[in-house]
């Protein structure tokens, strides 16, 4: 609960301090710094989100062979586990 206040008043303390920045800055009316400031606050939240964020296991693609094919091993080549030395180094020579 503490978490979510904290959020919201880090929030608001962005919007007023856009608010506030970009309209005397920028020398606009209250409603063009309010405009401002309502567009800048999620572009702001959102640019410091993905640029501090950490990288997240749940969001990896579960499927990426299906993505790229590149990375799917080909039928026509022997398995390293599978083959011996002599097949692994006749499969090299015939490359």
């Amino acid at each position: 609960m503490i978490v979510k206040v904290k959020q919201w008043s880090l929030i608001a303390c962005l919007f007023l301090f856009l608010f506030v920045v970009t309209g005397s800055g920028l020398h606009l009316n209250p409603a063009g710094a309010f405009l401002a400031a309502v567009t800048g606050t999620p572009l702001v939240i959102h640019f410091f989100d993905r640029r501090c964020s950490l990288p997240r296991e749940f969001e990896r693609d579960p499927f990426p062979a299906s993505r790229s094919p590149g990375i799917t091993p080909s039928i026509a080549e022997p398995e390293a586990s599978r083959c011996c030395a002599s097949e692994a180094a006749g499969t090299a020579l015939r490359r």
